[in-house]
């Protein structure tokens, strides 16, 4: 996942004639297909971040307070907001992002069905669970967990999906009782902007949502004023939000970069298998972290990959379809990524990779690269080693299935994966040999809709996860409690004063409980 700041926007000052640097007060959003301003956003200072969280938890206790059951009711309340305003969200969305039509309306869609998710299940995920004491001695008490919120969660979204990211984290934070402040990325504040007015101002709800607005001061000030961080970016920067959260001992739950491999055996399908990937790899413009960015096929149905999916590639339209579902490809959301996408391809291009389709950006207004198709590439290339974020699919020949799973685990990366097989039995155990939070199965990008699912990363792609029992329950302290069962005296045998006979007594009852043999036990 691409970073959630860029540099922080700034004005020039003069102090004794020597030029600094100072914070700038606004920043202006971009619109991706021409570059023009879409809006001015005022920039939030440290003070303001800090006056932010401390009205969210001034309004967390009676949040918390007013249960499951009172939750619901404003939840269901902003999901139907969100019906209602849907036409109106997905076109701001496509202005300040660049998506087409269709891509632009996966994020209230997904915002609608997590919420109806977690009211369902946040209950049961977040119920006491009692715990059976292994010793006899205890079986008198009644030992329970208990799961209580943070208070305040500080989440810090990235561009390039500015509510999935964002709102879908702070659902389960809001089900689970805290309060939330976001920080989105300043290249795409807008959507979550009018999502948060729309919570407070239409819906009426508590003031338990808030945004704040900035870039990487901005942020800094969030780690420091929540009790729980969730981050959404690049790898290296999430190890800078790690960092400073460890100065106050904030935990923290990181989603980070991706170089997902896809794997296709010789008797897969392989004309699902490259219109899968066309999609995994082309959806958003390719920028989405768990996008398909490097793919090993066998050597037998190589070449006949490769033809069906650079005719897959070459059918696709690219542009700003407002709302005419006219375009499958959009602009790219970031001009600094879209550096990094030409470089990545004119690197392997240099290498010795074919550039089957596409290869350049754009000429003229707007922020635009063409759905790429490279075959021939090779781990000495960036685009099969480094996160690439854009509309690009590199392919890579490979002898046997042996050498796929080799290559796809070569790497820092290890968010998800999947596997083209022409059995599902073999898929399954192709992919229980990749190293990655997630294995799709002659599918792509499906997991992330099984909610019941944990969604996380191995190695540099993150730590912790969204989704699923643990996904809600990272929101939350764990509180173990210990009530009696029946009358109690007035002391228990391993409270003071100490004594022979006492400690003896004792000795002989853990001896007989842990000891194994009966001649043990007894002490013969």
């Amino acid at each position: 996942m691409e970073s959630a700041t860029q540099p922080e926007a700034t004005t020039g000052s003069t102090t004794n004639g020597e030029a600094t640097v100072a914070a700038a007060e606004t920043f202006d959003v971009l619109r991706p297909v021409d570059g023009s301003v879409i809006e001015t956003v005022e920039v939030d200072s440290p003070e303001r971040v800090a006056e932010a969280c401390a009205r969210a938890r001034a309004a967390q206790p009676a949040w918390e307070a007013i249960g499951f059951a009172g939750r619901r009711r404003w939840l269901e309340s902003l999901r139907d907001w969100i019906l209602a305003n849907q036409d109106r969200l997905d076109d701001l969305m496509q202005r300040e992002t660049g998506k087409v039509r269709a891509d632009a309306t996966l994020e209230a869609f997904y915002c609608l069905e997590a919420i109806n998710f977690w009211l369902d299940r946040g209950p049961e995920f977040l119920a006491d669970e009692t715990v059976s004491p292994h010793n006899p001695l205890l079986r008198a008490k009644r030992a329970k967990i208990v799961y209580r919120p943070f208070g305040v969660v500080g989440i810090i979204s990235p561009w390039n999906f500015p509510v999935i990211l964002s709102l879908g984290d702070a659902l389960p934070a809001l089900v689970a009782g805290n309060a939330v402040v976001i920080k989105p990325s300043e290249l795409t504040p807008l959507t979550l902007i009018e999502m948060v007015r729309g919570w407070r101002e239409e819906v009426g709800a508590p003031d338990v949502l808030q945004v704040v607005n900035g870039t990487g001061e901005t942020g800094g000030a969030l780690v420091d004023e929540a009790d729980y961080l969730q981050f959404t970016g690049s790898t290296e920067v999430g190890k800078k939000v790690m960092e400073r959260a460890s100065r106050t001992l904030t935990p923290v739950s990181l989603e980070l970069g991706g170089k997902d491999p896809l794997i296709v055996t010789r008797d897969a399908d392989i004309e699902r298998a490259a219109n899968a990937t066309a999609w995994g790899g082309l959806l958003n413009s390719g920028q989405i972290c768990i996008s398909i960015e490097r793919v090993y096929v066998e050597e037998p149905v190589y070449e006949e990959f490769v033809d069906r999916l650079r005719a897959k590639i070459e059918t696709l339209r690219q542009g700003a379809d407002g709302r005419g579902y006219s375009a499958e490809i959009g602009a790219m959301t970031s001009p600094a990524q879209t550096e990094i996408v030409t470089e990545h391809v004119e690197d392997a291009r240099r290498a010795g990779a074919r550039v089957l389709t596409g290869g350049r950006r754009k000429d003229g207004p707007g922020d635009w690269y063409e759905p790429t198709l490279i075959a021939d590439a090779d781990h000495s290339m960036k685009v099969m080693r480094d996160e690439t974020f854009g509309p690009v699919i590199p392919v890579m020949k490979v002898s046997d299935v042996e050498e796929a799973i080799e290559l796809a685990n070569d790497s820092r990366y290890g968010l998800g994966s999947s596997v083209f097989a022409g059995d599902a039995a073999d898929g399954e155990r192709i992919a229980r040999r990749i190293e990655a939070g997630h294995c799709n199965v002659n599918d792509v990008l499906v997991n992330y809709n099984v909610l019941g699912l944990p969604m996380g990363g191995w190695k540099d792609s993150g730590i912790g996860v969204r989704h699923g029992a643990q996904g809600i329950r990272r929101f939350c302290r764990t509180e173990a409690l210990t009530i009696p069962r029946l009358p109690q005296a007035k002391s228990e045998p391993v409270w003071f004063p100490y004594s022979a006979r006492k400690q003896g007594l004792v000795g002989r009852m853990y001896r007989f409980l842990n000891a194994r043999g009966l001649r043990n036990r007894l002490g013969l």
